[in-house]
């Protein structure tokens, strides 16, 4: 009797949620010229709502059985064996660059000093990680139209020291695995994929499409509102290795060497048997320490939220597509003023955003901007544009130490001057990109 009374009440608590969100969130209201057209933003329905309601009256208000059905899920549509849920995007490029410095990896674990491949044209939370463990960034460039790494720079980059590439897929665009992947494996070195742009893109690897964060040895996902799916705040860490696997949610759960579930005693039935280092024998393995992590996981409502998103993934990856497509070809006519974005070669990309780069000859950017953000449309730069002119570089510049340049970074400066990018996400209309194209041409007749 029990169990039926609370399940009434629980399905009548959802219930009410689904009328609110009926009565709140549901109407759309018809877009009109100088609303307001964000670059990015949730796509929800009652679903989200109900999953997030029926996590909160468990009151489990850490990982738990939403988080855990994610991540079964989520590693399955993407083809890879574990995928282990974190606070956030960044927190994911974190935890997947501190795997890699494990002692339990031997020979090929990441050291200070040790080198680690990437570019300046991107979000700082990719390169942060590096910095802040005392690894070197070695910086290259990156190529027009594809926004991506120059891997005809790789080899340059390459010491004695290098130990890993980590990189980005710029919003949405898959950067050269094919060259990148061939030169972490004759060189033995690790590949990170920071994916958190780029969720649903593929690549064409030996034949077979792939998704992008799957071919390197860990991606990172983010699920920050503008991204590709939400569950407000939370990231992803996903592997096929088993061994980085276990690394990942060592840093993620405070450091500790045991690999019990959150709730679970006891999972390897061994306890309370075991020695480490010179702890007493028998010491409770939940309490040894084989790490100096972190508290990075993520609550079951938000997971709960992710769920219901999942779900709604492979539309969203259509929708930006058509809707990517659609700006290109609206603003094929301005490819003498402006550089269009071009998909890599063997890509399928998801597209994160809408690149593009003014050409000069009295194009500036600062005026097409202002332009379309007094109309309602708002822009974005491409993140850090090039990170090492940020001020949070001051003091390595004046020490002289701390990171290396390889060539010269000439776009990744022409990307800070001069690039911008819209939005393409799934809440926009064919209406309101018609509305961008046209303010786009106009500004550019200014």
């Amino acid at each position: 009797m029990g169990d039926i009374q609370e399940n009434e009440l629980r399905e009548q608590a959802i219930q009410a949620a689904v009328r609110y969100y009926e009565f709140r969130h549901r109407d759309f209201k018809p877009f009109a010229a100088g609303d307001r057209i964000p670059y990015a933003g949730r796509v929800f329905d009652e679903k989200e709502i109900s999953n997030l309601i029926d996590a909160s009256l468990d009151f489990w208000l850490t990982t738990g059985r939403y988080a855990e059905r994610f991540e079964q899920e989520f590693a399955g549509f993407l083809g890879v064996q574990h995928c282990s849920l974190t606070n956030s995007g960044s927190s994911a490029n974190l935890l997947a660059f501190m795997a890699l410095t494990s002692p339990k990896l031997g020979e090929r674990r990441i050291l200070p000093g040790d080198e680690v491949i990437t570019v300046a044209a991107g979000f700082p939370t990719t390169v942060a990680p590096i910095i802040q463990f005392g690894a070197v960034p070695v910086f290259v460039d990156v190529t027009l139209p594809t926004y991506n790494i120059d891997v005809t720079r790789l080899v340059a980059a390459l010491s004695n020291r290098t130990k890993a590439v980590m990189v980005a897929h710029t919003l949405g665009n898959p950067f050269d695995l094919a060259a990148v992947s061939a030169f972490c494996d004759k060189h033995d070195l690790w590949l990170i994929e920071d994916n958190c742009d780029a969720l649903g893109s593929r690549y064409l690897l030996d034949g077979r499409w792939r998704y992008t964060g799957t071919i390197g040895h860990i991606g990172t996902s983010s699920f920050y509102p503008p991204h590709h799916m939400t569950m407000g705040e939370g990231g992803a860490v996903y592997t096929s290795d088993t061994t980085l696997k276990r690394l990942v949610e060592s840093f993620r759960d405070w450091g500790r060497d045991c690999w019990c579930p959150s709730g679970h005693d006891n999972t390897c039935g061994n306890r309370f048997t075991q020695q480490f280092g010179e702890l007493p024998h028998g010491y409770d393995h939940k309490y040894v320490y084989s790490h100096f992590g972190y508290n990075l996981k993520v609550t079951d409502m938000q997971a709960a939220i992710g769920c219901a998103q999942l779900e709604k993934l492979p539309s969203f990856i259509e929708s930006r597509k058509k809707n990517w497509k659609q700006l290109r070809e609206g603003l094929s006519a301005l490819e003498d003023r402006l550089i269009l974005p071009e998909a890599t070669e063997n890509s399928d990309p998801s597209w994160f955003g809408f690149l593009l780069t003014v050409r000069g000859g009295g194009v500036n950017r600062h005026r097409i901007v202002r332009h379309l953000e007094g109309k309602g449309i708002q822009t974005r730069m491409l993140f850090a544009g090039n990170l090492i002119k940020h001020p949070c570089f001051d003091e390595m510049r004046k020490n002289g130490v701390g990171y290396r340049v390889v060539g010269d970074l000439s776009i990744t400066d022409t990307i800070m001057r001069d690039t911008f990018w819209v939005g393409v996400y799934p809440g926009m209309t064919e209406q309101m990109l018609e509305y961008m194209v046209v303010q786009m041409r106009k500004a550019l007749s200014c």
